[in-house]
C-alpha cells in the first residue's frame, strides 16, 4: 500500500526484495538488459512464507517482473543460473531462494563454483529467527561460543559478498551493495544475502525510490598507456610469441579483436577451458586447446615460447600444465586482465583493463610488427598434424564392440550445428572435448572446468537453453555425473526446455579409474561392481539402467549401441521439440590422444605395489621441471 503524502509503500521485506529485483538492469555499450531473468526457488518452512509468498503476488501482478522456475535440488539451481551468466557475458543472472538448513547449505557447492568461475549468481537463503523467541529452530545450529552463528555463514568463504539483514532497515544498503559486486566484472561471484524467516515477513515502510528502475553500468576499464607500452615493447622483442586466451576474452566481447590482432601480428593462440572458441577451429592463428589437456600443437609452442600473452586467464594448472607447459629458460608474460589477481600471476607485465579495448590499442601499438615467416609455418604445421591426429580418433569407432568416447564425441560435433551448444563438466569428457571438438561458434562451447562439479551437466545445460532458446543445448555425460543430478530433466520438461542430453554409460567413474591406475592405484573404487565373496567390489557389473531412469523423468529416451544408430538417434533429436536423452555403451579404456602434457596429483612417496612405485618415478621426473617464474621485479606492474 502507498502513501502517496510521504512516497512510501508498506510490504514485507520479502515483497521489497522482489520487487527491488526486478527493477534491476545492467547496460554495457549501450544495451540494457534485466540484471535477473527470474528466481529458481525451492520452498521450505524458511521460505514459503516469506519470499516465495512475495514471488506469488510478483507472478499474480506481473508474471514478466521476476518469473519463477521450481528447480528439484538447490545445487542445480545454482548450476542453472551461473550456466546462464555465462551464456550471457555475465551481463545477466538469475537469483535462487531456499529454505533454511539443508536447503541452503545444498547451495554451498553451487556459490564455490560460480566464484571460482567469476560467473554471478544471486543467492538468497532463509535463515533462523532474529529474535530468538523460539530457539533452538528446527535445523538451527547451536554453538557454545557464539550466538550469532548460522550454517550460512559457510557461505562466506565461497562468496565475493556476503551479508545478512537482520532488520527490515538493511535491505537497501545489502542489495545495494550485492547488485555492486554482481555488476563487477573484476569482482563478480557468487552474492549470498541471508534472510531470517521471521524479517522476511515483516512489514516496513519503504521509499518508492527504492523500486525505480536502476540501471548499473558495466564498465570497460581502458588499459593505461603505458601498460600498453611496456606489453608491446615485450611482444615485439619476442621471436616466439603465444597467446593463451581464458574466457575473460569471451565475457568481454572480445573474440572480433582477438581474431583482428592475431591476423595482424602472426600470434598463435592456445585456448584455455573457458577460452575456447575464441578463435574458430579453423582460425589459421588457432592451435586449440593449451596446458594438461591440450593439443600437441600449442604444448609444442607453449614449451618454447618467449613471451606468452595471458588475456583473460587465471592461469589454472590445467592451463599451464602444472607450470611445466612453458620451459623457455627467460620466458616472460604479459597479462590483460581485468582482475590485478590474475594480472600480476608468473611476475608478468600486468595490463589491468578490459580485454578487447586492450586488445584493440595493442593491435595499434604493434602494427607494422609481424613474427617471423618460419614461426607461422612451424605452428600451422604442428596444427595440421593435430587435426590428422583428430581425424584418426575421430574415425576409430568401435573398440570391444563398443563405441569409443572420441567417436561419440567426432560423431556429435559432426552432426551438430555450429552455433549449437556442448555442455559438460566433469570426469575424462572435458579433457577429451577440450582435445578434439572442434568449436565453430565462439558460444559453441560451454565446459565447466574451474570447479569440474560432477553433476553440472544436465542443471548446467538447462541454464544455457534458457539463456539461448534459438540453439540446441547438447549435454555431454558420464554416467558418474548423470547419476549425481540427473534430477533438472524434471525442470527441462516442466519449463519446456530442449536438452538434448549424450548420456555416456561406462560402468563406473572411467576417468578417475584411468588416472588411478595411471597414478599406481590400480583403478581401485571406480567401477560400479558388486561386493564379491572377497569383501572387495570386484564382483559383476551393478545392473543399474540410466536409460529406464532417464525415461522416468519424463523425457524420451534413444538407446544406440552402433555408429549409424548414434547417427540416427542425434537426427531425431535434432528434428524433436522437446528433450531428448540419447544413451550410448562406450569402451572406457580407450583412451583420447596424448597431450604430451602433465598434470601435478601428487603420488605416494612410499608404497609396497609396484605399481605406485612406478608411478612415484614418473611423477618425480614431471616435478623436476616445474617453474616458478619470478622474472626481475621491474618488468611487473600492477
Amino acid at each position: 500500500m502507498t502513501d502517496p503524502t510521504h512516497g512510501t509503500v508498506r510490504l514485507t521485506v520479502a515483497q521489497a526484495l522482489v520487487r527491488f529485483l526486478g527493477a534491476q538492469y545492467s547496460e554495457r555499450d549501450g544495451v540494457e538488459q534485466r540484471l535477473f531473468a527470474g528466481c529458481f526457488g525451492i520452498f521450505g518452512h524458511g521460505n514459503v512464507a516469506g519470499i516465495g509468498q512475495a514471488l506469488l503476488e510478483a507472478e499474480l501482478a506481473d508474471p514478466d517482473e521476476l518469473p519463477y522456475v521450481l528447480g528439484r535440488n538447490e545445487q542445480a539451481m545454482v548450476h542453472s543460473a551461473a550456466a546462464y551468466a555465462r551464456m550471457k557475458d555475465r551481463l545477466q543472472t538469475w537469483a535462487v531462494s531456499t529454505s533454511v538448513g539443508p536447503g541452503a547449505t545444498n547451495m554451498v557447492t553451487g556459490a564455490a563454483l560460480a566464484t571460482i568461475n567469476r560467473l554471478p549468481v544471486l543467492l538468497l537463503p532463509a535463515d533462523t529467527f532474529a529474535d530468538r523467541a523460539a530457539s533452538p529452530l528446527l535445523q538451527e545450529l547451536e554453538l557454545p561460543d557464539s550466538g550469532d552463528v548460522t550454517v550460512n555463514d559457510c557461505f562466506r568463504p565461497v562468496s565475493r559478498y556476503f551479508d545478512r539483514v537482520w532488520r527490515p532497515e538493511q535491505l537497501p544498503s545489502a542489495m545495494l551493495a550485492a547488485m555492486r559486486v554482481l555488476t563487477d566484472p573484476a569482482e563478480t561471484g557468487a552474492v549470498t544475502v541471508c534472510f531470517p524467516q521471521d524479517v522476511q515477513a515483516q512489514a516496513h515502510d519503504w521509499p518508492v525510490e527504492l523500486f525505480a528502475k536502476r540501471v548499473w553500468h558495466v564498465a570497460r576499464p581502458l588499459p593505461e598507456r603505458a601498460a600498453v607500452a611496456r606489453a608491446a615493447e615485450a611482444i615485439r622483442s619476442a621471436r616466439r610469441p603465444l597467446v593463451v586466451a581464458g574466457g575473460g576474452v569471451h565475457y568481454s566481447g572480445a573474440t572480433d579483436a582477438l581474431a583482428a590482432f592475431c591476423a595482424a601480428t602472426g600470434i598463435p593462440v592456445g585456448q584455455s577451458q573457458a577460452g575456447k572458441g575464441t578463435l574458430a577451429f579453423d582460425h589459421p592463428q588457432c592451435l586449440g586447446a593449451v596446458g594438461s589437456t591440450g593439443t600437441t600443437a600449442a604444448n609444442a609452442l607453449a614449451r618454447d615460447a618467449d613471451v606468452v600473452i595471458g588475456i583473460g586467464t587465471r592461469y589454472s594448472d590445467f592451463t599451464t600444465a602444472s607450470r611445466t607447459a612453458f620451459q623457455a629458460p627467460d620466458v616472460r608474460f604479459v597479462n590483460v586482465n581485468l582482475a590485478g589477481i590474475d594480472a600480476v600471476k608468473h611476475a608478468g607485465i600486468g595490463v589491468v583493463a578490459d580485454a578487447r579495448e586492450t586488445l584493440e590499442a595493442l593491435t595499434a601499438a604493434l602494427d607494422g610488427w609481424r613474427v617471423d615467416a618460419g614461426y607461422e609455418d612451424e605452428y600451422r604445421r604442428l596444427d595440421a598434424e593435430w587435426e590428422s591426429t583428430v581425424d584418426a580418433a575421430h574415425a576409430a569407432q568401435e573398440s570391444n564392440g563398443l563405441l569409443t568416447q572420441n567417436a561419440v564425441i567426432g560423431m556429435v560435433n559432426e552432426l551438430t550445428d555450429p552455433r549449437d551448444v556442448v555442455v559438460c563438466a566433469a570426469g575424462s569428457m572435458p579433457g577429451d572435448l577440450h582435445k578434439l571438438w572442434r568449436t565453430r561458434d565462439p558460444k559453441g562451447y560451454h565446459v565447466e572446468y574451474g570447479y569440474s562439479c560432477m553433476g553440472y551437466e544436465v542443471a548446467g545445460g538447462v541454464g544455457v537453453a534458457m539463456a539461448c532458446p534459438d540453439r540446441d543445448v547438447v549435454v555431454m555425460v558420464g554416467d558418474g555425473s548423470y547419476l549425481m543430478m540427473a534430477t533438472e530433466l524434471v525442470t527441462a520438461v516442466q519449463e519446456g526446455v530442449k536438452v538434448i542430453t549424450v548420456l555416456v554409460q561406462n560402468h563406473g567413474y572411467a576417468s578417475i579409474g584411468a588416472l588411478s591406475e595411471e597414478l599406481g592405484s590400480q583403478r581401485f573404487g571406480t567401477r560400479y561392481r558388486y561386493r564379491s565373496d572377497s569383501g572387495r567390489l570386484d564382483g559383476e557389473r551393478l545392473p543399474v539402467d540410466l536409460a529406464a531412469n532417464a525415461a522416468s523423468l519424463g523425457v524420451r529416451v534413444i538407446p544406440v549401441r552402433t555408429a549409424d544408430e548414434l547417427a540416427a538417434a542425434l537426427g531425431a533429436a535434432k528434428a524433436a521439440t522437446e528433450s531428448v536423452v540419447v544413451h550410448v555403451e562406450t569402451d572406457p579404456l580407450v583412451p583420447a590422444p596424448d597431450s604430451r602434457s602433465w598434470w601435478d596429483v601428487p603420488v605416494a612417496e612410499v608404497a609396497s605395489l609396484e605399481s605406485t612405485q612406478r608411478a612415484r618415478k614418473t611423477y618425480d621426473d614431471a616435478k623436476s621441471t616445474q617453474r616458478g617464474f619470478l622474472h626481475p621485479s621491474e618488468e611487473v606492474s600492477s
